[in-house]
């Protein structure tokens, strides 16, 4: 018996070896171990720091394995830009087999593979999101209206040192709610704290040392660890917008939609039954694709934005007086107003910028054979895109390690958004959101801040902006002072 044991791990460690056994022509990396490949060489509950070890060491494109699967790191804006622009289709892929393509079982467009699925179901999303208002008036009246629920929220609680957590993801996740569903939910209702809850674990569990675990040893899936929560709580709530979806089939009016629940009915009519791309199990990944990926990184970039404001005070002063002097006495912001506004703008997206809130982007999987700054990286290959390496860049920022809205404004003080912004990745996979989440920041910013003045505790010690990675990358835990102007 000890000896097949014993036949069965050499057998195991020799197919391990051929398994990592770089390519030719591949980009350079670390030595991987058997079993773990790279894994034990990076801070699984962090691993920036070292990603950006590595890319000092091995360059711009350097390889890990995670376990026996290789994966390519993208650090830098030009590494960035011939992958994802200039060979988007061939870099356009999604890697199946990881919890997230679980979560979704490959439908939806955040994590389905490149090919015709996506790309209709891509274009219906921004097609239904512009029609329903993306930067028009209607969609301005849905963020404004939430904004109002947030004031009420602050003004009762003035003066108080309040915690901005929770209110930034019901709010985010509200002003999705009312797009994809037709009516927001109230703050305390039960499923919608479940809901949010729910995001925020699982988004620290899929990038997580859990995550990892998932993604690259098969045989220990079926255990009772952590991953086994993400994969209950995402079913629950796949069950939960199933049957709003089902409401939505006895009280829909065809060919006059409320919401894009009964924008996809229609389109799912106007395809008829013979139609197998668009379906019922198709909608509802969709709709929780959109629902996930708008409330967090919204939510967290919101939180982060508040901290800096509190940290430079000075700054949020210089925001006030420049929106005062361009709204007077108009009652409520547009997000035309923004053109108006340089510095604000500007520190907006310093903010974002700074906060990384998506750092590695969503994986991605080459599509074919292909190059890469003269490496060959072969089909089905893990791409990691690391977008901090680009918001973070030494050659491409004024201040690339400082907080400092001078980097989004020219020698005239006008607003410039220079190419290496790039928070919502670029490509043919770029977020399908980045529109609506940039409406949100400018007027949910303005709004705030033409009412209120946040503050820094004074017994809360010294602002820490040291993040806490996952999925989205959030703000440490904090509490705010929030005064009535």
């Amino acid at each position: 018996m000890g000896s097949v044991i014993l036949l069965w791990i050499c057998i195991s460690l020799l197919f391990f070896l051929i398994r990592t056994r770089r390519p030719k022509n591949f980009p350079p990396g670390p030595q991987p171990l058997p079993i773990f490949g790279n894994l034990l060489q990076l801070n699984l509950e962090n691993p920036m720091p070292d990603l950006e070890r590595l890319s000092k060491r091995y360059g711009r494109v350097f390889s890990l394995y995670f376990g026996g699967r290789p994966a390519v790191i993208l650090n830098g804006a030009g590494a960035m830009k011939e992958a994802l622009v200039n060979k988007g289709l061939d870099f356009g892929g999604r890697p199946q087999g990881l919890l997230l393509s679980h979560l979704t079982r490959g439908k939806g467009v955040i994590m389905a593979d490149y090919g015709p699925s996506w790309r209709e179901h891509r274009r219906f999303a921004l097609m239904t999101l512009k029609n329903f208002g993306l930067g028009k008036r209607s969609m301005e009246e849905r963020i404004l209206e939430e904004i109002s629920h947030v004031c009420t929220h602050l003004e009762v609680n003035a003066g108080k040192s309040i915690d901005p957590q929770t209110l930034f993801h019901n709010a985010s996740c509200d002003i999705i709610c009312s797009i994809l569903f037709g009516s927001r939910y109230e703050y305390e209702h039960e499923f919608f704290q479940t809901m949010i809850k729910m995001m925020s674990e699982n988004s620290k569990i899929a990038n997580g040392p859990w995550g990892m675990v998932y993604d690259t040893m098969p045989l220990l899936r079926n255990l009772p660890l952590p991953y086994q929560k993400a994969l209950r709580d995402y079913n629950t709530v796949n069950m939960y917008v199933s049957g709003i979806v089902n409401e939505h089939r006895a009280t829909r009016v065809p060919g006059e939609p409320r919401d894009v629940i009964d924008c996809y009915l229609d389109e799912m009519e106007k395809r008829g039954e013979s139609c197998v791309i668009f379906d019922e199990s198709q909608m509802v990944v969709l709709l929780l694709d959109i629902l996930f990926a708008g409330t967090d990184t919204t939510s967290n970039t919101l939180r982060y934005t508040v901290l800096c404001l509190m940290t430079y005070p000075e700054i949020q002063e210089k925001c006030h007086l420049e929106m005062n002097g361009v709204l007077k006495d108009k009652a409520q912001v547009s997000f035309e107003d923004r053109h108006k506004m340089p510095y604000t703008q500007a520190v907006i997206h310093e903010c974002q910028r700074m906060a990384s809130t998506l750092p590695l982007s969503v994986f991605h999987c080459t599509t074919r054979d292909t190059k890469l700054m003269g490496y060959q990286i072969p089909k089905g290959t893990l791409i990691i895109p690391d977008l901090s390496s680009v918001l973070y860049e030494k050659d491409k920022w004024k201040f690339p390690h400082e907080f400092h809205p001078v980097n989004f404004l020219n020698d005239q003080g006008q607003f410039e958004k220079p190419e290496a912004f790039m928070p919502f990745s670029v490509g043919p996979r770029t977020c399908l959101g980045e529109g609506l989440a940039r409406m949100e920041l400018f007027l949910i910013l303005v709004s705030l801040l033409r009412r209120f003045q946040f503050i820094w505790p004074e017994d809360a010690g010294e602002p820490d902006f040291t993040p806490v990675f996952g999925v989205t990358q959030a703000p440490r835990p904090y509490r705010m002072i929030v005064n009535l102007r």
